[in-house]
Formats: C-alpha cells, structure tokens, sequence
C-alpha cells in the first residue's frame, strides 16, 4: 500500500512541475520577445526543455508498473533509470545549447531591445509556478527520508528514486534560472550593457549542463547496478545477524532493481544445530523480516555456509 501511494505521489510531482513548466514556457517566450531579452529566451528554453522532460518521466512511470514476466522477472523498474539518464543529457544538453547560443549572440550585439515590463511580471509569475512545484517536489523528498530514517540531504544524494530526484533538481535550476534572469535584465537597464544579458544567458546554459551531468551520473550508477545505500544495507546486516539460529553473516551483496526493488544476496553461517528444515524456516523468517523493515520490495537469496567459505560471487547460488 505505501508504495503505490508513493508511487502516485510520484505522479502528482510530475505533473504539478509539468503544469507549471507549461505555463511559464510560454509566457517566458512572449516576454523574451517583446523585451529581446536574450536571458529570458533562454528561461524559456529552460522551461521548455523541463516540460519535455516531465513527458519522459511520465512515460517512464508508465512503463515501470508494468508487472514483472519471463523476460524481466523482476519488473521494469530500471525503465525509469533510462528515461531519467535520457532526458538528463538529451532533454537538459538541447536546452543548456539554446541558453550559451542565445547568449553569445547577446555578447555579440546587434539585438534589438523593447520593454522589460512585461519580463518582470512574468519572472514574478515564473517565481510562484516554480516554487509551487519546488515546494511539492521538497515535501515528498521529506516523506522519502523520514521513512527511510535518513536525514534530507543524504536521502538525496543516495536516493534510487530518479524521478522525485529529477523535479527536485529541476525545480532548484528552475528558481536559480529565475535569479539569473533577473539580474540580467536588471544590470542591463541599469547599464545599457547588453553583456549583462548574455552573461545570464550562459550562466543558465552551464547550470543546465551541470544538473545533467549529476543527474546523468545518477541514473547511469542506478542502471549498471548500484549497490544499496550504507544505511538500508546497516538495516540488512543487523536484521540478518540478529536472527536467532543465524552466528555470522560471511557476506552480503545487494544491487538495485529500481526505485522499489531490491535484490538481496547474503551468505549466512547458520549455527551448527540447524537441520535443513530449520534452516528453509529461518531463511523464510528473513525474508519476510527483511519485506517487513525495507521500504523497497527486498528479492532475498539466502546462501547457508560454513565458516570456512572464503567467497561469494554473483554466479554462485542464489545471484
């Protein structure tokens, strides 16, 4: 039950950050137009680019509650690794490439200027969409780290949940963006500078490159198979040594699946006077503890050994 509903608040994320990129995309472009305002066209391909992007994780969400089969027995969890890594460099890169252009055109000059009246309002507007959707993006995080026992920031950084992570991110650019683009319609009427403008056009354009790169490097750790996080794999170790019957852990592997899969392999030294029906027991006891603790769905392969058993790779039983 807590999954599904995660998994619709997920949603709900998506399409508030979406319904509001929406909105302020075009009315960035009208502004941008009518100001020649080389900063605020680049908000609106900023914006622009974060609606695209809010399709593709939409899409993503679509195709991962697909029901696991013979070929992907463990679901489609990881299509939302793919889209994420896609949209962070095609969606993000496309959008950082309009915002350098834009602003190297404004550096070179010749753009012909008009009211920023109608910039300002917008970027007032701009400012209440974007930090509407921030605001929502920011209380989910909180609800993931809080049943995940784990303070904000590192349930951030350490989350597998790419899409939460992806309107997090891009609703913090999205309200840098605004900053930016202020400043440089500010400076510029305050000048008559053009530089100012263009400045804050590449300024946006190497904040795009920069949350695509993070969030590039995120989704690619998750699809080649990160491993789980220090805290949730502290939880695995201390659940499975606890177990009566159980007197060492000898090794444990885990790599995820997805934001709501897991799989768990663990080597595990059961005590001399276990029978092998004793041990299918307590090796079910895991199992059910484990689903019980984890916020994720645990795939748990128990492997009894002895003391003396030196490795434990992913061909051996139960990886």
């Amino acid at each position: 039950m807590t999954r599904s509903v995660d998994l619709r608040a997920t949603r709900r994320t998506v399409l508030i950050a979406g319904a509001a990129n929406v909105i302020v995309a075009i009315l960035k472009l009208a502004a941008g137009l009518v100001a020649g305002s080389s900063a605020m066209l680049a908000e609106a391909a900023h914006s622009l680019a974060d609606t695209l992007n809010q399709g593709l994780l939409l899409a993503s969400l679509r195709l991962a509650e697909r029901p696991g089969d013979r070929q992907h027995p463990f679901g489609y969890g990881q299509e939302r690794y793919f889209w994420s890594l896609l949209s962070a460099f095609g969606i993000f890169v496309a959008g950082a490439g309009f915002s350098v252009f834009e602003g190297v055109l404004a550096l070179r000059g010749g753009r012909e200027t008009g009211s920023t009246l109608l910039a300002y309002v917008v970027l007032a507007v701009s400012c209440v969409a974007e930090g509407t959707s921030l605001t929502r993006a920011l209380r989910q995080s909180r609800a993931q780290a809080r049943s995940r026992q784990e303070a904000l920031l590192a349930h951030v950084r350490d989350s597998p949940d790419t899409t939460v992570k992806t309107a997090l991110f891009e609703d913090s650019a999205a309200v840098i963006g605004l900053a930016l683009a202020a400043a440089g319609l500010v400076l510029r009427q305050l000048t008559g500078s053009e530089v100012w403008d263009g400045s804050a056009s590449i300024a946006i354009g190497a904040l795009l490159i920069v949350v695509a790169l993070r969030l590039g490097a995120d989704s690619r750790q998750l699809l080649i198979g990160r491993a789980a996080g220090d805290s949730q794999e502290q939880l695995i170790r201390a659940e499975i040594e606890s177990m009566p019957g159980v007197d060492s852990l000898v090794e444990l592997l885990t790599m995820h699946l997805g934001p709501d899969h897991l799989i768990v392999g663990a080597r595990v030294d059961f005590s001399d006077d276990i029978s092998a029906d004793d041990a299918e027991a307590l090796a079910d006891r895991i199992d059910t503890r484990l689903a019980e603790r984890l916020p994720v769905v645990p795939h748990v392969f128990i492997d009894p050994t002895q003391r003396t058993s030196i490795t434990f790779t992913p061909g051996d039983r139960g990886i």
